[in-house]
């Protein structure tokens, strides 16, 4: 991908917000390709922040500070990314008109696409010129945040004295760093689970065509472990993630395994099936996996045999350079696939 020309000061520095940790993401532009400057991630107290919502500001901007300060970053301008229920991402079919027509629309028949008082929310769209031919119609994507919950994000924000310029949606990060680092020609799944949501986000020749969260996560499993042999959350933890020998308990986590990953699947396969039946001659290439949830042991094969699709996990970085002598390559490849989200918007040039 050629980059515009921009110096690193148009960059911002990339905040994940989740229910479990925080990602923070700093890069900079190099003439080629951009370089990671600083990376980091820090655990929230326990529902600090839950389904988008950010129930314990203090803490979670005194996590955030303290992030900025280990990691050394100055920079001020900052760009963050919202999910849960105060979001709606829908995809609708209009008549082709000019930006300011359909600016115009979309403010006044905004409420017939959007479940909440429309001046209760923040309005956003993109025409995505699907009008092939001599085609009348467009495709647009059209997005809602709820000003409340933005809002509390952003007053927590300017509260650190950071400057909050980019509000992003995380299947929309995950997006912007997947198209930095693969083909746009490709169709695929991007899938990206957390502690507590799932994002899905298939893209189908440089375009997303579904897009949703769903509220399940790996802190299911975790949860199900630790109740089910009576353990501390930490212990409970390794053992999902296969750094503790399961031992006896296998065949137990086993099922516990099962059962849950059963659910994530279901919600996959009705996007991708949602998918197939729009886009009958477009099959999709591969899965994309990304998010804390990815390191779960054995989870790829898994969703590889479940959907017939090349599962990987997403790395970030892959076409972004790094000075070995101050990140480890190692801790990079590690870290990559919960650091997506982060770096989706730290690539984002600052409109400000």
């Amino acid at each position: 991908m050629k980059l515009p020309f921009l110096s690193s000061e148009d960059l911002v520095v990339g905040i994940d917000i989740g229910s479990h940790a925080i990602k923070v993401c700093h890069l900079k532009r190099t003439d080629k390709a951009y370089a990671v400057v600083n990376l980091g991630s820090a655990t929230l107290p326990e529902d600090a922040v839950d389904d988008g919502t950010l129930n314990d500001p203090e803490a979670v901007g005194k996590i955030i500070r303290d992030l900025f300060k280990s990691l050394k970053i100055k920079k001020k301008k900052v760009g963050f990314s919202i999910s849960g229920y105060s979001v709606i991402v829908k995809k609708v079919n209009l008549a082709v008109m000019s930006d300011e027509e359909l600016e115009e629309h979309i403010q006044a028949e905004a409420e017939q696409y959007i479940p909440f008082d429309i001046e209760d929310v923040y309005l956003d769209f993109q025409d995505l010129k699907t009008n092939d031919g001599d085609s009348e119609r467009t495709d647009v994507m059209l997005v809602a945040a709820k000003k409340e919950i933005v809002d509390d994000y952003l007053e927590m924000l300017e509260d650190l004295n950071l400057k909050p310029v980019i509000v992003d949606v995380d299947g929309f990060a995950l997006e912007n760093t997947y198209e930095y680092n693969y083909p746009k020609n490709e169709n695929v799944a991007l899938v990206d689970i957390g502690a507590s949501k799932m994002n899905i986000n298939i893209i189908s020749n440089g375009i997303s065509v579904v897009a949703r969260d769903i509220v399940v996560g790996s802190r299911q499993l975790t949860e199900q472990i630790q109740a089910t042999f009576d353990l501390e959350f930490e212990e409970a933890e390794a053992l999902k993630l296969g750094h503790i020998p399961a031992g006896e308990k296998q065949e137990e986590i086993a099922d516990i395994f099962s059962s849950t990953c059963t659910q994530w699947v279901l919600e996959i396969k009705k996007a991708i099936d949602l998918y197939q039946a729009n886009h009958p001659d477009a099959p999709l290439s591969q899965l994309v996996l990304s998010g804390g949830g990815s390191k779960v042991s054995g989870l790829i094969d898994y969703l590889a045999n479940e959907t017939d699709l090349p599962v990987k996990l997403f790395n970030p970085f892959g076409n972004m350079t790094v000075n070995s002598k101050k990140i480890d390559p190692d801790y990079l490849n590690s870290v990559g696939p919960e650091m997506a989200i982060a770096t989706g918007i730290a690539i984002r040039p600052s409109v400000i």
